[in-house]
């Protein structure tokens, strides 16, 4: 839902309407990476405040500057808040702006990543270590060698593999890797690398993970998101078009690369035979949200599968004030997604 409509949105009656309230109040987060661990869901968000920055297209007003992870007995249970679980104090090469992030588990060690810029202005990703699901994490004294951009997602396939998928436009500075490097030269405007309208679309990357999992095992690999026919995605497509928030899972053998559009808010799914790709377009998973970002994540608890995303209605519009939340999710018979309306038909 763009930001130019709220001052005629009644919150009120919206909340009314929400198919799922805020899963805590107390304090605002966003870009929810669910999983279950031991028996138990825990949420990793990122932590919004009101930093005072102002509004741009780089994201400057997202600062966030810590962790906390959410923990749950069930998705109808309250939303506890474990308390801080990394600080951009606590990481040697990070200076600020830790944005949404993502965990694993593997051998009795927890591991959370998390994207953050360092003291040239880069966007790098990095990883803390737990023995507990909640934290605290630990943060390796280094980022994560060859990474770049924001939105880490860290997938465990069923052959005990892991895969991180990442990528972000604008703010998340994918546009400026477009030669393999980043490019540090003006204009500071987050389009001015982007692709013509008529040419293919920046893509998300993917990267399979070292087995101690503190580093890439390969060198990042672009993902192709294709159309029906085969071609891939073009950049003026902005309703399907990859923009960030990229998510795995695995269905009835196929896999589902979910990510977020940006400007024009949906979240969107793709259907492939690989952790690497290609993945053809499926369709929305999510329709607009309150707030500019809409960013996800698909977990499935027992037996039901459940989208974990985040609005601002909480904030009354507020879009770098924003609250997690959760839903159904549901499959098809013919391996598509229902598409969900986050304040009913």
């Amino acid at each position: 839902m763009p930001e130019d409509s709220i001052a005629h949105i009644d919150f009120e009656e919206l909340n009314k309407k929400a198919i799922s309230q805020p899963l805590v109040k107390h304090m605002y987060t966003a870009d929810p990476s669910a999983h279950v661990f031991d028996g138990k869901i825990y949420i990793y968000p990122s932590h919004d405040i009101d930093a005072g920055e102002a509004f741009d297209d780089l994201g400057s007003h997202f600062a966030m500057e810590d962790y906390h992870v959410i923990a749950m007995d069930s998705v109808d249970s309250e939303g506890i808040d474990c308390g801080e679980a990394l600080h951009v104090n606590d990481v040697p090469w990070a200076e600020k702006q830790m944005w949404a992030p993502d965990a694993a588990h593997k051998n009795g060690k927890y591991f959370l990543y998390f994207p953050a810029k360092d003291y040239d202005g880069i966007f790098r990703i990095g990883v803390g270590v737990s023995d507990t699901p909640d934290g605290p994490f630990i943060p390796q004294p280094e980022a994560i060698k060859n990474s770049f951009s924001i939105d880490p997602a860290v997938f465990e396939d069923e052959d005990g593999d892991y895969y991180m998928y990442f990528g972000g436009l604008w703010g998340g500075q994918l546009q400026r890797w477009r030669e393999g490097t980043f490019n540090p030269d003006q204009p500071e405007s987050p389009v001015a690398f982007l692709p013509k309208d008529d040419e293919p679309a920046l893509l998300p990357y993917v990267a399979k993970m070292s087995d101690d999992m503190l580093e890439f095992a390969e060198k990042p690999k672009e993902i192709q998101i294709v159309d029906e026919n085969g071609d891939p995605l073009l950049a003026g497509d902005n309703d399907r078009r990859f923009f960030e928030a990229a998510w795995l899972h695995k269905y009835h053998g196929k896999y589902y690369f979910s990510y977020s559009t940006g400007d024009t808010h949906f979240i969107c799914y793709a259907v492939g035979d690989s952790p690497y790709g290609p993945f053809t377009y499926g369709g929305r998973i999510l329709n607009p949200v309150v707030g500019w970002t809409s960013h996800h994540s698909i977990c499935q608890v027992e037996d039901q599968w459940y989208l974990f995303y985040h609005d601002s209605s909480l904030s009354k519009g507020v879009t770098h004030l924003r609250s997690v939340k959760v839903a159904k999710l549901t499959h098809n018979a013919d391996g598509s997604i229902e598409t969900i309306d986050p304040y009913g038909n």
